[in-house]
């Protein structure tokens, strides 16, 4: 190889290097909205466990609002609450998507 096509093709060195291998880990996150945590009885009631993170809350909550069809039709953003979203949504016959986070905040107990 020419001394011209070895300064050109130095850099393409550690493109054609093999790709370090990404570090997946196998333990779930354990922080932020990620964090398993104690909820309110009536959460624990609606989810069927006593502790769980905020996203399997909110996943539990959304799979609830589509297996019974209380998503708006003309407005999917909309959700009508029955019986029991209104027990964990301080009553209110009806919630936007974005509020659905912050009105579950008060059924997270603190922990230190």
């Amino acid at each position: 190889m020419s001394s011209v096509a070895a300064m050109v093709f130095r850099g393409a060195r550690s493109l054609l290097a093999p790709a370090s291998r990404a570090t997946s880990s196998l333990t779930p996150r354990s922080t932020g909205i990620f964090k398993v945590t104690p909820v309110s009885p009536v959460l624990a009631q609606f989810l069927g466990t006593g502790e769980t993170s905020r996203t399997d809350a909110i996943k539990g909550i959304w799979t609830y609002i589509k297996s019974h069809d209380l998503q708006n039709p003309a407005d999917k953003r909309e959700i009508f609450c029955d019986e029991t979203l209104k027990l964990i949504f301080e009553g209110k016959d009806k919630v936007g998507f974005l509020e659905i986070s912050k009105l579950l905040s008060p059924h997270f107990v603190k922990t230190a």
